[in-house]
């Protein structure tokens, strides 16, 4: 085997065998779970000859290998064959076992890698709800009319059923049997179960009491339940001979789970998230302006972060209990304020490149999408990013000092979300988000901005403005060979690879190239080629030009532990492509809510050309983005 010498090596430098918890890789990376980093040896690592790069991520320890990852990791395998049966991209994302102080990112993930796959379904059927209330509103439908009913039912649905729903997403992201997960969902909304639980007489099961709760709306009690079902299935998995396992193991889990779940998960789950909804309903409903201010200023940073993502759970069971809920308009401040803070770019702004970025993106955050706000123009500029959290801490004052609700999970917090917030607060919700926006537009206004952070100084954009395209491609060859265009594989804003928080990108390991904020979800052939990989998570296309330039589009940072959610290939390998085909689609509100969904686009065989990247700035599907020039060897290179 080509790599064994290389694999022994790797593994050493690891720290030996036994430090390996487990190994699966990306499309340029080995990623290791070590029992203790430590112990690894970022020397003797580099040194061995396919290694690129060494990072260590916390709860893994990558070593970058490039185009070869594929036939190094089955190298590593070869040696190690326990490796080759772990391949939980849950359990590496995680961690090795017993990183204690990892336990919250753990929980965080699996949140997140819980939630953002069903998020369409429940923010669909939300916007549904909050339409109906709005027609019913206005008295311009009969609410007892068959018509409104089943559209009712369309919109009820989804909540109603969500234990099912949630039981077949934790089960995907803890690596149990999804239907099984969704028996065990469809056990606790069984209608004749319903009824006998909520008929309020004493119910037992075996002779043990069994406390009387409906589960239809909840979330926590079948977290719980599937949580102990991934782990009783294992188990049994494990005892249970092969030829029996097909329907021994799964009857033998909801024989043992559910009867746990009805007695003790499904009771505690309740009772644990009464009592954390209650605690965050008493600081809505007691934080006054004041606590409306504070949570309004740091929705920003929360929202950046993903941290708003554990309110999910609770936003859903306030909605399910209470018929309202006063955190989610917060999030509307917030997205108003955002595009407040960009049209006050748009206000100050003489460079007409950064008038229509910002004003572009006032547009796609007032209809709900803040990602190219916040990250092309709020975060590079900062001063934009202070005067959202302005406008957001007094419209934030407003919404929780007047006691603003939303009546549905919308899924968007712009304008087409509207309908969530109708009800008896709309007047003041309104006030909320269009004081925000103007707050936001006035502090951003008069803070002013630096706008050579996006495009440099003016000198030097008039100075080359001739000779570059709007991405800042030189137009002129190089003196080196025939030059070839890359163009971008999708619609964005440009980011420096020096940005990029990914060192295996920054420091170029993979390649030189650039990145792409995407604000829009379909990736295009960059050359005229063939396919040459296309990564089993479909977060990673390779393509090869017919002159031999490799390109790498990698899609999102971290990507491969969403295991193909929310991306559709429409290629596979082999596929003759030209620049503009659709090579694959991502639903950039999945990947964006769990993963940052900067995308990276590199020319992995570098080495044989001098690349030449865009700048920064907007840039569409198909606009001239690299410049990639042959290096010709010089004579003396020949000679030797």
């Amino acid at each position: 085997m080509k790599y064994e010498k290389d694999a022994a090596a790797i593994i050493a430098g690891v720290g030996g065998e036994d430090n390996i918890t487990s190994l699966y890789h990306c499309v340029t990376r080995l990623r290791f779970a070590l029992k203790d980093s430590t112990k690894a040896d970022r020397t003797a690592l580099t040194a061995v000859t396919p290694v690129m790069g060494v990072n260590d991520a916390g709860s893994q320890y990558q070593v970058v290998i490039g185009n070869d990852v594929p036939d190094v990791y089955r190298a590593i395998v070869a040696r190690l064959p326990r490796l080759a049966s772990v391949d939980s991209v849950e359990t590496l994302a995680a961690g090795a076992a017993g990183e204690k102080q990892k336990l919250h990112l753990r929980f965080l993930d699996f949140i997140s890698g819980t939630f953002a796959p069903i998020l369409p379904a429940i923010a669909g059927a939300g916007l549904l709800k909050g339409i109906l209330a709005l027609i019913k509103a206005f008295g311009w439908v009969d609410p007892t009319s068959q018509t409104f009913l089943i559209f009712s039912a369309i919109a009820d649905a989804v909540f109603f059923f969500l234990p099912i729903i949630v039981a077949v997403s934790a089960a995907r992201k803890l690596g149990a049997n999804p239907y099984v997960a969704a028996s065990l969902g469809g056990t606790l909304v069984y209608p004749a179960l319903t009824a006998l639980l909520g008929a309020g007489d004493p119910v037992g099961l075996l002779g043990i009491p069994v406390t009387t709760a409906v589960y239809s709306y909840s979330v926590i009690p079948v977290l719980l339940g599937v949580y102990l079902l991934s782990w009783v299935e294992r188990g049994f998995t494990k005892v249970v001979p092969s030829f029996l396992k097909l329907t021994f193991v799964p009857m033998l889990s909801l024989v043992v789970v559910v009867p746990i779940t009805l007695i003790v998960l499904g009771p505690l789950g309740t009772f644990v998230g009464k009592g954390i909804a209650g605690s965050i309903n008493w600081a809505l409903d007691n934080g006054g302006a004041p606590g409306g201010f504070v949570i309004g200023a740091l929705l920003p940073l929360i929202i950046m972060t993903g941290m708003h993502y554990t309110l999910v759970p609770f936003i859903l069971q306030n909605l399910a209990a209470l018929g309202y809920d006063k955190f989610l308009p917060l999030t509307y401040v917030q997205t108003f304020a955002t595009a407040g803070a960009v049209f006050g770019v748009f206000l100050r702004a003489k460079n007409t490149q950064v008038k229509a970025l910002s004003l572009s993106t006032t547009f796609t955050a007032l209809m709900g999408v803040t990602e190219p706000a916040l990250y092309g123009l709020a975060l590079p500029l900062r001063r934009p990013l202070i005067a959202s959290m302005a406008g957001a801490g007094v419209g934030g004052a407003i919404s929780l000092g007047f006691g603003v609700k939303a009546y549905v999970l919308a899924g968007n917090g712009g304008l087409p979300g509207l309908p969530g917030l109708v009800g008896e607060t709309f007047g003041w919700s309104l006030v909320g988000i269009v004081v925000a926006f103007i707050v936001s537009a006035v502090v951003s206004a008069v803070l002013g901005i630096d706008e050579s952070i996006l495009v440099g100084s003016t000198d030097n954009a008039a100075a080359t403005a001739s000779v570059r395209s709007v991405v800042g491609v030189p137009a002129a060859p190089s003196a080196a060979g025939v030059s070839e265009i890359v163009s971008s594989p999708m619609t964005g804003e440009l980011v420096s690879l020096d940005d990029v928080p990914d060192k295996t990108f920054s420091q170029r390991l993979v390649g030189e190239g650039t990145a792409i904020r995407p604000t829009d979800g379909r990736v295009t052939s960059p050359v005229d080629g063939e396919v040459v990989t296309v990564f089993p998570t479909k977060h990673a296309v390779g393509v090869r030009s017919d002159s031999g330039v490799e390109v790498l589009i990698h899609v999102g940072l971290d990507t491969v532990t969403l295991r193909g959610a929310g991306f559709t290939t429409h290629v596979v390998v082999g596929d003759r492509v030209s620049v503009g085909d659709l090579l694959v689609e991502v639903d950039l509100d999945t990947v964006g809510a769990t993963h940052d969904t900067l995308s990276i686009v590199v020319v992995t065989n570098s080495a044989s050309y001098a690349v030449d990247p865009g700048t920064t700035g907007p840039v569409r599907a198909g606009d001239a983005l690299i410049r990639v020039t042959p290096v010709v060897a010089s004579a003396v290179e020949v000679v030797v």
